[in-house]
């Protein structure tokens, strides 16, 4: 989710009018107005303003402009060249050089931030893949919103892969932001698409996750070294029994969409810490078992959702926003990722606080069904 407000756009584009405008409005100035008058402040104003926004070309074209404007305005209110002709046309060379300089630093930074996106993407890519749509004979929608604008990936997590043991998923929030986060969700992806595989239960993969931020935890600095852990839920939906677990680690509480509309919160038995919290209290995970009926959607998401604030401070609230409303089809998932970021976007005015990772599972209705 960008962080841009939704009125930036506006005010970027009056800043690219405002150099040809402040060129126009000097000269009937300077015109109209008696000889004591100047509008050398407007014309160097020009240039500046125009160097962060065009091209080298146009503020180059801009610099010009505005000194031969000066340089003929001063001319023929001074009936000749005097000392405050040469100084106004040497300040002017000299604001038209800055802004020069000051297009070179800007498109420099421009090119350094695209090749930073361009990595942040291929990073993304390589560590969040967008999943098949259909994965287990499940359809399957998942999607990351960044809160700042530029910035593909944090630490929001979420995987989806199709075992022995049926389709298992996991979606998490790793403490911090930065490349420590990143780390952190390479890790517990690595690990969870390993265990996924290998454990015969979800508690069990649980646990490997467990493990792995233990190791991971020994290798950061500074406070995470202390204080790092993720929160995650994990779901298991074994084929052709209509149900599914669920471990649920100190995360959001999944939600159920039946066919008909109605909504389940699926909120854990027992509360559990976080991943990575196993030093303060140690019990064995147990995974909670529901219905997953034909023409159901489990959503899966982390707090940048349920935490999304509008201007007054109101959360957005899936439970309640989605009571009711219904998602068919196979494309209900993805239907109901995209409703979902529209709305978070209304809410805020078009921008949040926090990264938002979203999974959404649909078990289709079968003939048999």
């Amino acid at each position: 989710m960008s962080a841009e407000g939704p009125g930036l756009p506006r005010e970027r584009a009056l800043a690219r009018v405002l150099p040809p405008l402040l060129l126009v409005v000097g000269v009937v100035f300077d015109a109209l107005t008696p000889p004591q008058f100047t509008a050398s402040p407007l014309f160097a104003a020009a240039p500046l303003i125009a160097a962060p926004f065009y091209s080298l070309a146009t503020t180059v074209a801009t610099a010009a402009v505005s000194c031969v404007a000066v340089l003929a305005l001063r001319i023929d209110n001074h009936s000749g060249v005097d000392v405050q002709v040469v100084t106004s046309f040497v300040t002017m060379l000299t604001v038209g050089a800055l802004a020069v300089v000051i297009n070179r630093v800007v498109r420099r930074g421009d090119v350094r931030l695209a090749s930073a996106r361009s990595i942040a993407e291929a990073a993304q890519r390589a560590v969040l893949p967008q999943p098949d749509p259909r994965i287990g004979g499940l359809d399957v929608a998942a999607r990351y919103e960044a809160a700042q604008a530029g910035a593909f990936i944090g630490g929001d997590l979420y995987a989806v892969q199709d075992t022995p043991h049926g389709v298992r998923l996991v979606v998490g929030d790793v403490r911090g932001k930065g490349m420590g986060a990143v780390a952190a969700v390479a890790v517990v992806i690595g690990a969870f698409r390993e265990a996924a595989e290998q454990e015969a239960t979800l508690e069990a993969v649980a646990q490997r996750l467990e493990r792995a931020l233990a190791r991971e935890g020994t290798r950061r600095d500074g406070l995470d070294a202390f204080e790092g852990f993720t929160t995650a839920v994990l779901a298991e939906i074994p084929r052709g029994d209509g149900t599914v677990r669920l471990v649920n680690r100190g995360h959001p509480e999944p939600l159920l969409l039946r066919a008909d509309g109605r909504l389940c919160v699926l909120s854990p038995a027992e509360p559990a810490l976080p991943l990575g919290m196993g030093d303060l209290g140690a019990w064995p995970d147990r995974a909670d078992e529901t219905d997953f009926p034909p023409g159901s959607t489990l959503l899966l998401y982390t707090d940048g959702l349920s935490e999304a604030r509008d201007a007054r401070g109101v959360f957005y609230d899936p439970a309640i926003r989605l009571g009711g409303r219904v998602f068919s089809g196979a494309d209900a998932p993805d239907a109901l990722l995209s409703t979902l970021v529209a709305e978070v976007l209304d809410h805020t005015g078009g921008g949040a606080n926090d990264d938002m990772a979203l999974l959404a599972v649909r078990r289709p209705v079968t003939p048999s069904d």
